[in-house]
């Protein structure tokens, strides 16, 4: 039987797996991240521990299988960056964070300077500070200016590259596609580095990684730091290795991660789509890990409102709770909760939004609200789905889920019954790390293609129902309730 190592680096922990050629999971390892908030808004990590935590849990993973992979594949926390010394290898500061709020007003000037269409049109990103491009500008300019190391010493890229760079000692300085479409200075067009970006953002070309294919050569781990030397033969970022992991290769094919947000992403294969509404336009990739277009949106409160009933108003004890509570009624009997805890996503697209819960009756208990919190989740899964099917003309033919809301199979059913198509769980939901390895497996022999890959996977199917009306008719009812708080939003002056 043969392996492989996925290497799993994520916001809170860094975690790997070992899986097997027949699909299993053989061996497991994790340790927890420590994040570094030193201002509002402000969020870092520190780039050494990354490593030291992503080589420890391999490590874990692999003595706990008792075999010995024969490939890595590495899946990463996306936009995250770290600048570096070559020389040292050391990082000139801690790595800025996805999350990360400090270059705010210089996404605002970008705006207000007319910047947005021409890094939309290269890059299918907007001006955020979500994305790396200014966080790196920020690094250069307050880190690098002043330390002594001349630039051409220095080295930059998003977590995939630090890894890989740190794996192979220095050797290989590479990324792939999927995480250079998430810099804001990748052209999604040319496939390649934007010589107009990297100018505005003053970043010099040689600071950066080339870029590989998601399926193909990242070097060979060096033997010191897992106990073997291993080549290193996938990469992408998470959420397009959980597509990947999903099976989802071709046009149409989609897939929403159900965790605390909700990231959905549909393959609009070789055709750029338009995006909008929210909705950006990203790299995946096809069956062979070449690149591929696809839609992207974020939904920011997705499970998070099950945890704040839970810990903010006491209504629940556990999460799984919410499936049977959800069950004990026939209907939401007009109550409706749009979770805008931290803003609205896409497709409405409201920073300023606020949770918001309408049809209360004197009738209205816990269950209802608990219900409201359920449904919110496939009603705002098919509302960004149907702004992807309209912006790239894809069809929807299958839904496929993973996170750990997906356990609830009355919201996959009720998820099922609002988009009237399948909506398919896997037996194994870490799709993140499978769709890594699957990447790696497919580069180094392990699997001769993706079908082989995915063969020993099992989905279960949840059909739409008789429910299709009642859910379509409720689908109504969300759409005014998120009416209702963006009007509450916008009326500031309640004018």
């Amino acid at each position: 039987m043969r392996h492989v190592l996925a290497l799993d680096q994520g916001t809170t922990s860094s975690r790997a797996l070992v899986v097997a050629a027949d699909g299993r999971v053989v061996g497991r390892g994790s340790r927890e991240l420590a994040q570094f908030f030193p201002q509002p808004g402000w969020v870092e990590h520190d780039a050494e521990e990354i490593f030291a935590g992503t080589v420890a849990a391999a490590r874990e993973a692999i003595a706990q299988a008792g075999v010995t992979p024969e490939a890595i594949g590495i899946t990463n926390q996306r936009e995250t960056i770290v600048l570096w010394d070559r020389a040292t290898g050391r990082p000139l500061d801690r790595a800025l964070v996805w999350q990360d709020r400090r270059t705010a007003e210089r996404c605002a000037a970008l705006r207000a300077a007319g910047q947005a269409e021409a890094i939309h049109r290269a890059t299918g990103l907007v001006p955020d500070p979500y994305f790396s491009a200014t966080k790196l500008e920020w690094l250069l300019q307050h880190r690098a200016r002043g330390s002594g190391v001349p630039m051409e010493r220095l080295a930059a890229g998003t977590i995939d590259s630090w890894l890989i760079w740190k794996l192979t000692n220095g050797a290989v300085h590479a990324t792939d596609p999927t995480n250079a479409s998430r810099t804001m200075l990748y052209d999604i067009d040319a496939m390649a580095w934007s010589e107009p970006l990297l100018a505005l953002f003053d970043v010099p070309r040689a600071l950066l990684p080339e870029v590989r294919p998601s399926s193909g050569a990242f070097g060979t781990s060096a033997a010191e730091h897992l106990g073997l030397a291993l080549p290193i033969r996938g990469v992408a970022g998470d959420q397009q290795a959980a597509l990947f992991g999903q099976g989802c290769w071709r046009s149409g094919e989609s897939k929403n991660t159900y965790g605390t947000g909700a990231f959905l992403l549909l393959n609009t294969g070789t055709q750029r789509p338009t995006g909008g509404q929210g909705i950006l336009t990203t790299i995946a990739c096809d069956a062979r890990g070449a690149p591929v277009y696809a839609l992207e949106a974020s939904i920011f409160v997705a499970g998070a409102a099950v945890q704040w009933l839970r810990d903010g108003l006491g209504l629940l004890a556990h999460a799984p709770e919410s499936e049977g509570m959800a069950r004990a009624l026939a209907s939401n009997e007009g109550v409706y909760f749009v979770p805008a805890l931290t803003g609205l996503g896409a497709p409405a697209w409201e920073p300023d939004a606020r949770g918001t819960i309408v049809g209360l009756t004197r009738g209205s208990t816990r269950e209802h609200l608990v219900r409201a919190a359920l449904e919110a989740m496939a009603y705002g899964t098919a509302d960004v789905l149907e702004a992807m099917r309209g912006a790239s003309g894809a069809p929807l033919d299958v839904l496929r889920v993973d996170g750990g809301a997906t356990f609830n199979d009355w919201l996959m059913q009720f998820q099922a019954d609002v988009l009237g198509v399948p909506v398919e769980r896997p037996d194994v939901i870490e799709t993140t790390a499978l769709g890594a390895a699957g990447l790696a497996g497919i580069a180094a022999g392990v699997w001769p293609d993706a079908a082989a890959f995915l063969a020993s996977r099992t989905y279960q199917r949840f059909t739409p129902t008789s429910g299709v009306n009642v859910a379509r008719q409720g689908l109504g009812g969300w759409r005014r309730a998120v009416r209702a708080a963006v009007s509450w939003a916008r009326d500031k002056d309640g004018e």
